[in-house]
């Protein structure tokens, strides 16, 4: 069906390749194959980067993260816990350091980015214990880090933004890490498939009703279509009460916009401070297909902004 889109999206969601992933390898191969067909991710002068193996659940094997940090940070700084997308079963910890890395340098914060292990191999709850872990490092080591432990940050975008909402539930039921805020950014959050939304759209660009079936069937596994666990999809959590102040961002054709539109208001009724922004004419992930749009350099000055506050009051 014919989508108003934004003017200057018009021709970016035409241009957009089809991602299939009714197979996982062949998709992991053409989005290795497409991204290398770009520049590559150039680290902002004003940061370093350290890639360090951490302890990961326990029993299981250890896990990556990337460690950006301000170059001559002054002081114990607040610190963002990055999770990348790619409907649980495509990316990378290093196909998404664009994000951390320019909220790092725009804020002057350390930003953590995990490389957990990936559905349908690592099923759940693989992937979310192996992000649970990271974060868990990273509040043990806060000191070492030069993290401010009453600063943390969890956020993440698509896949990546329902694991934040994920660890950011577990880490209320499990009594810590303590976080000040998560950053849900067009986050998948409901495995019932049933919005209006995610009936509606079934052709719209990046994501569909298509890829989230196949997303979830590979992330739940035998467990699809049962009793699903809140840390798989958030959504199904009875109570959200005590959770971290929230930011949460949806586009307007995006099978997932009712989804995040009704877990925002669902925070808000547990009492948990909650900004939602909806952004009319954009689709899922147009911000990074598109980011020289005008609404795009706007989805990222908003979040970055809140990001600003959340860690003390910049804006």
């Amino acid at each position: 069906m014919p989508y108003q889109y934004d003017a200057e999206l018009v021709q970016v969601a035409a241009d957009l390749p089809e991602i299939d992933i009714s197979d996982v390898a062949a998709a992991r191969e053409a989005l290795l194959d497409r991204q290398r067909q770009f520049p590559p991710f150039v680290l902002p002068d004003s940061l370093l980067m350290e890639q360090r193996t951490v302890p990961g659940p326990p029993g299981d094997p250890y896990i990556e993260v990337r460690v950006l940090t301000p170059r001559g940070l002054a002081g114990p700084a607040p610190a963002l816990y990055w999770i990348h997308g790619g409907g649980f079963v495509l990316g990378d910890v290093d196909s998404d350091l664009e994000t951390p890395a320019h909220i790092a340098s725009a804020l002057g914060v350390i930003a953590v980015s995990v490389e957990y292990r990936l559905a349908p191999e690592h099923p759940f709850p693989v992937p979310v214990e192996d992000c649970y872990a990271g974060l868990s490092w990273l509040a043990e080591h806060a000191s070492d880090l030069g993290v401010d432990p009453h600063r943390i940050a969890v956020g993440g975008q698509s896949a990546g933004g329902g694991l934040a909402a994920a660890v950011a539930l577990m880490a209320r039921d499990r009594g810590g890490p303590e976080l000040c805020f998560q950053l849900l950014d067009i986050p998948v959050l409901d495995d019932r498939l049933s919005t209006p939304s995610m009936r509606a759209y079934t052709d719209t660009p990046v994501w569909d009703r298509p890829s989230a079936i196949l997303s979830w069937r590979a992330y739940l596994g035998s467990g699809v279509g049962g009793d699903t666990s809140p840390y798989a999809a958030p959504a199904r959590a009875a109570d959200l009460r005590g959770l971290p102040p929230a930011y949460v961002v949806t586009c307007e054709f995006d099978p997932l916009r009712d989804e995040g539109i009704e877990y925002a208001q669902r925070l808000m009724q547990a009492g948990v401070a909650t900004e939602l922004h909806h952004y009319p004419g954009t689709f899922h992930w147009s911000s990074g297909a598109g980011p020289e749009a005008a609404v795009s350099r706007r989805m990222v000055e908003d979040r970055t902004a809140a990001l600003g506050r959340a860690f003390g009051g910049q804006s």
